[in-house]
């Protein structure tokens, strides 16, 4: 299943939650702290292409 955009950043403030809340070790800080790079990542690519489309849009307009 593709995530959109939305679920990306519900993880994210999860993730975040959780890694604020310090009840986690440090290794699952860590593993925490991957997952979240790599969801800012796919964030910012989904926000590029966004971004591409609609100024292609608005230039064929």
């Amino acid at each position: 299943m593709t995530e959109t955009y939305e679920e990306k950043i519900a993880l994210l403030r999860e993730i975040i939650q959780k890694i604020e809340d310090g009840s986690t070790s440090l290794d699952e800080s860590m593993k925490l702290y991957e997952q979240g790079a790599v969801l800012v990542r796919q964030c910012e690519t989904l926000l590029a292409a966004a971004e591409e489309k609609i100024t292609t849009l608005a230039r064929d307009a």
